[in-house]
C-alpha cells in the first residue's frame, strides 16, 4: 500500500485535518516559505498530532547543528534534504542521529534517480527541479532504482491514481494540491488519502 505524505502544515486546524484522515507522514517546513513555522510551532503542532502520524522536517542548505537542535526538542521522527546536501553532509548527519533521512533531488533526465541508488540517505523524494512548484516532472525518468522513494510534485486528486500506477512508489507527498486559497483544505485531503488507498 502506498503510504502519504501531506506536507506543509502550519496551523492547528491542519493538525485537525489530518488526524481526522490518517496519512502516513505530515510535514513541517523550516526553510523559507510561505508554509514555514518556527521550531515552537512546530514542537506545539507535534504535540496535537496523532501518535500514529509520523512527523517530517523539510530543511534547504540548513546548518546540521540547526537540524539536530530540532530533532532533540522531540518536534520530528524523520529529516528531509532539499539544496545542496551531498553525501558526505549526508553521511555526517546520519553519524549523529538515529532519525531517518530523506534526501530530496529533482528529476530532470534519465539517471539523475540512479546516481543516488547508494546514498546513505534512508529515502530519496523526487521532486520538479525547484520543489514546492505545485508542478509534475515527466515520470518516466524515473527508471529504477533499489531505492525506496517518495513521489512529489504537482500531485493532486486528478492525477493521483495514474501517477501511482505508473511509478509505484514506496510514498506520495502532496502540499499545494490539497490546498484551497493557499491553506490546507480537509476535503481536498481526504480525497486524496481515499483515492491514494482504494485507487479510484
Amino acid at each position: 500500500m502506498t503510504k502519504v505524505k501531506i506536507c506543509g502544515l502550519s496551523r492547528p486546524c491542519d493538525i485537525d485535518a489530518v488526524n481526522a484522515a490518517s496519512p502516513n507522514y505530515i510535514g513541517f517546513v523550516f526553510a523559507e516559505s510561505k508554509r514555514k513555522v518556527t521550531l515552537p510551532q512546530a514542537a506545539e503542532l507535534r504535540k496535537a498530532l496523532s501518535p500514529g502520524i509520523i512527523p517530517v522536517g523539510v530543511f534547504v542548505d540548513e546548518s546540521i547543528e540547526n537540524i539536530l537542535s530540532v530533532v532533540a526538542a522531540g518536534a520530528i521522527d524523520i529529516v528531509q534534504l532539499h539544496g545542496a546536501a551531498d553525501e558526505v553532509y549526508i553521511q555526517k548527519l546520519k553519524s549523529l542521529t538515529d532519525k531517518p533521512i530523506i534526501k530530496a533531488i529533482a528529476v530532470q533526465k534519465m539517471g539523475d534517480v540512479q546516481k543516488w541508488s547508494a546514498t546513505a540517505a534512508d529515502y530519496l523524494l523526487l521532486d520538479h527541479k525547484g520543489g514546492g512548484t505545485g508542478q509534475s516532472f515527466d515520470w518516466d525518468i524515473i527508471g529504477e532504482t533499489p531505492k525506496p522513494y517518495f513521489l512529489a510534485g504537482g500531485l493532486g486528486v486528478g492525477n493521483i491514481i495514474e501517477a501511482i500506477q505508473k511509478t509505484t512508489p514506496y510514498a506520495v507527498d502532496v502540499s499545494s494540491g490539497v490546498e484551497t486559497e493557499n491553506a490546507k483544505d480537509p476535503t481536498k485531503i481526504n480525497e486524496f488519502i481515499r483515492r491514494v488507498r482504494h485507487g479510484y
